[in-house]
């Protein structure tokens, strides 16, 4: 769920919770990524990708898709095994088939090995620069966790990875091998039994996007150059699929419909959420505007419209999450514990819901709840590994249960995953003074004093 979603600029690549209710957010180097989470889109953008991947003989796993704060169109691959997208591209993209159609291209690359070129892009060098210091540090931090020493030197090595792809700069594409992504991408959707229409529609707007407004273009079409004749040859590839006039299953589309809805409601722009969905009744409008009001400061009828859309679907996880958000950040953490209840039982995997339910019961200041409190935020964090607020509510929760020592190494491991280095050292260093030498907990505190962040300005 997203908490004060475009406000938040977490430093660390895998730390971006977004149950954090925490003013804004850390920097790295003065540099921000304005990277953001949420389950129920990255559920969906992974269902999207697994049979892509499958198509591509890639692990159905094997590919992160981080969510960017930015609305313009724009998808890049770093990596094997990381894509990053802007929310732009799923609140532009009408029917799934348009996101799907994307992330073929980009697993094309992958699968083709495109990225041994760097792009010429200055903005994306930034960001690699930015991605190396946060891998290092995330790297670290889940060393600390783990108490694994290989982890935090495996983060160095990433540091450094990081600042060589800056300076040469990443991903720069040849048309050839934009072509070649394209005709992957064909393959892997007629694979699939997925119309290439989707993908076709995208790269048309963005012609004629660069054709006619190249000065205020999205940033895919600078990355990817969409060269008129590429789009034609990619168009008779499409029309010869036989499953171009297939439509996305109406159950995926309507979930397409309310990602895109709260994307658009947590941008928190009031004209845009009324000009998309202005008096419309259907379930992503209600969502967007129960979304919308939320964020605007108005708890009670943020209720009464969150208590709408759970009896039109009530299993649904992320409305109960979302009227959970609404309870613990309008002040009312006890009352927020059965919404974060339900979310959990319908989502028993997922580690986001289980740091919000922990999360909620520290807040409400019962020593009662402080065990099972404990309990939920170490689970969550074994399939959230690097989440900042998970460790800060752990080291409050451990502070009250008498255990100093242990509040401090989650506090040194918040301090890490939120880029503030100096901070998380002296809470790490302290936190060795009272624990046995060589214990677990002792080493992962010691892991966090010895790492020092690779400084690219001097590069």
């Amino acid at each position: 769920m997203f908490t004060r979603l475009f406000s938040f600029l977490i430093a660390a690549l895998f730390a971006f919770q977004v149950i954090a209710p925490l003013p804004a957010a850390a920097q790295v180097r003065g540099r921000r990524l304005p990277v953001v989470r949420d389950a129920e889109v990255e559920n969906l953008l992974r269902d999207y990708a697994e049979p892509i991947l499958r198509a591509a003989g890639l692990g159905e796993r094997s590919l992160q898709i981080i969510l960017v704060n930015d609305l313009s169109f724009n998808a890049f691959v770093v990596d094997g095994h990381r894509m990053f997208m802007n929310v732009g591209v799923i609140i532009d993209a009408e029917t799934p088939n348009e996101v799907i159609g994307v992330i073929a291209h980009e697993v094309g690359h992958i699968a083709g090995n495109h990225l041994v070129r760097l792009r010429q892009a200055a903005a994306n060098a930034q960001i690699m620069a930015v991605l190396g210091t946060l891998l290092g540090a995330g790297a670290v931090a889940a060393g600390a966790a783990s108490g694994s020493g290989g982890l935090s030197q495996g983060g160095g090595a990433m540091l450094d990875l990081g600042a060589g792809l800056a300076q040469r700069s990443l991903l720069s594409y040849q048309r050839s091998e934009e072509a070649t992504a394209d005709r992957s991408a064909v393959k892997y959707l007629n694979a699939t039994h997925q119309s290439p229409k989707g993908m076709l529609d995208t790269f048309k707007r963005l012609v004629d996007q660069q054709l006619f407004a190249s000065r205020h273009a999205d940033p895919y079409v600078q990355s990817h150059p969409m060269a008129r004749d590429r789009v034609a040859m990619l168009e008779t590839l499409a029309k010869q699929s036989k499953y171009y006039n297939k439509k996305d299953p109406p159950a995926l589309k309507a979930r397409h419909d309310l990602a895109r809805a709260k994307l658009l409601a947590f941008a928190g722009r009031q004209g845009a959420v009324a000009r998309k969905y202005g008096n419309k009744q259907g379930l992503p409008a209600r969502y967007a505007r129960a979304i919308f009001t939320m964020q605007s400061g108005n708890p009670r009828d943020a209720q009464r419209a969150i208590d709408g859309l759970l009896k039109t679907q009530p299993q649904n996880p992320y409305f109960w999450e979302l009227k959970g958000q609404a309870l613990i950040e309008s002040g009312n953490p006890p009352a927020s514990i059965p919404s974060f209840e339900k979310a959990v039982s319908y989502l028993p995997k997922e580690g986001l819901m289980k740091i919000w339910l922990g999360y909620a019961l520290v807040a409400t200041g019962k020593d009662a709840y402080l065990n099972r409190a404990v309990s939920l935020l170490r689970t969550g964090l074994q399939e959230e590994p690097n989440s900042p607020l998970a460790y800060s509510q752990l080291a409050i929760a451990e502070a009250r249960r008498g255990n100093p020592a242990l509040a401090d190494v989650a506090t040194a491991k918040s301090m890490m995953l939120s880029g503030n280095y100096q901070t998380a050292r002296q809470f790490a260093a302290r936190a060795q003074k009272r624990l046995k030498r060589g214990s677990p907990s002792w080493l992962q505190a010691d892991d966090i004093v010895s790492y020092k962040p690779s400084d690219f300005r001097n590069r």
